[in-house]
């Protein structure tokens, strides 16, 4: 099979092409238009560690910010940021991944102070120039070039098999699609993601002082219905936060659940770790998910790195 070529040739990639073949041919197959796959982005579809990169983002905002206003120094995140010490803020992440969204509330108030009044296309101008010269922190290439190849292939042979891809992320909607047709082929209107509330004012749109929505955990399906009304055949993810998700596929008549295990202790670039995934992870037999493991499954993980 010349499809997936950086799959390599096991369980879990006769899984998938197994699954493909039988909703798309034989008297099972479903109408083009019930195909649709949904995809997590960090961790799914490229690297989130030692950070997500709307993380390396915000901090950038936040450090000017706290330049301009030393006061800030003194408050959490802008401390953390200012005084180099970035543990506060992966610690805030880990705590939302096991049930304590206390600190996250925090960071989500100092991202409203950076955005609210700002119009959409300034935030879109902001996210493409920092896409174009911002590099991994610990790679040390291009954002570009740390998508996982291997899932970028996935959801190629999914579109030549009729499927319609989504993104469907905890990320900022906003922050993710300058850049999703240009590296995953899925263009602004099939990104699902957090979302800042919008307001129109003088001609533009702009965010306003609240958050309409975190999309994480039950909060996934529910914007998949809201967007998509279908419950999609396959649901690709790698953390708690996509247990939810991974679960609403299994729901109808057909479903195919992928959780990338970051195991890759190999060097080839991928972080291995299990943290912010252990429920998904140990509960994935008994519910049905088929485990990616990026050590075994991927025989490369990143693309060639670009010029």
């Amino acid at each position: 099979m010349s499809e997936l070529a950086m799959w390599r040739d096991g369980a879990t990639r006769r899984t998938i092409v197994d699954f493909v073949r039988s909703v798309t041919s034989g008297p099972d197959a479903v109408p083009a238009e019930e195909r649709i796959a949904v995809f997590d982005n960090d961790g799914t579809l490229w690297t989130e560690k030692p950070m997500q990169t709307q993380l390396h983002y915000i901090i950038e905002q936040w450090t000017a910010l706290a330049k301009e206003h030393p006061e800030l120094a003194e408050q959490q995140p802008f401390k953390a940021v200012v005084e180099g010490d970035l543990s506060w803020l992966g610690a805030a992440v880990d705590k939302h991944y096991a049930g304590d969204d206390s600190d996250l509330k925090v960071l989500i108030g100092a991202l409203l102070r950076t955005m609210t009044g700002l119009s959409v296309e300034d935030y879109a101008a902001s996210v493409t120039e920092f896409y174009r010269t911002a590099q991994h922190l610990t790679l040390h290439r291009p954002y570009r070039d740390v998508i996982y190849q291997p899932m970028v292939e996935l959801l190629d042979y999914l579109a030549e098999n009729g499927f319609t891809c989504y993104i469907v992320s905890g990320g900022d909607r906003d922050f993710m699609r300058p850049i999703t047709q240009e590296y995953y082929g899925i263009p602004f209107e099939r990104v699902i993601g957090t979302a800042i509330g919008l307001e129109y004012a003088d001609g533009d749109v702009r965010y306003g002082t609240t958050l309409d929505f975190f999309d994480d955990g039950p909060e996934k399906p529910v914007r998949i219905w809201t967007r998509i009304g279908r419950r999609p055949l396959i649901a690709a993810g790698n953390s708690n936060g996509d247990i939810e998700m991974l679960s609403f596929v299994q729901g109808g008549p057909h479903g195919l659940s992928l959780l990338v295990h970051h195991d890759d202790d190999t060097g080839r670039g991928d972080t291995p770790y299990d943290k912010g995934a252990e429920k998904a992870l140990a509960t994935s037999e008994e519910s049905g998910f088929t485990v990616v493991s990026v050590k075994d499954d991927w025989s490369a993980v990143f693309p060639p790195e670009s010029a």
